[in-house]
């Protein structure tokens, strides 16, 4: 599995936020947890249900995320 693989988006979890894996941790929630200062090795033992390479997907989405030039607005 790649790691941009274990990002997944189901609009019957978290509200089709990006989460990993299908798990119920969105992709956002990884990203407060580093910017305030968490290391990867301090989220895994509060979730043990993560994986290393799940943080480096978040963080591999996230630079993706960034690299979108535009984005169109949806109407609901």
């Amino acid at each position: 599995m790649s790691l941009i693989e274990r990002i997944t988006i189901n609009p019957e979890i978290c509200h089709g936020k990006p989460t990993i894996r299908g798990l119920r941790y969105p992709v956002e929630m990884i990203l407060e947890l580093l910017s305030s200062g968490m290391t990867i090795d301090e989220i895994l033992v509060d979730y043990q249900d993560l994986e290393r390479e799940d943080i480096l997907a978040v963080l591999s989405f996230a630079a993706r995320f960034c690299q979108i030039k535009h984005l169109e607005p949806v109407s609901v």
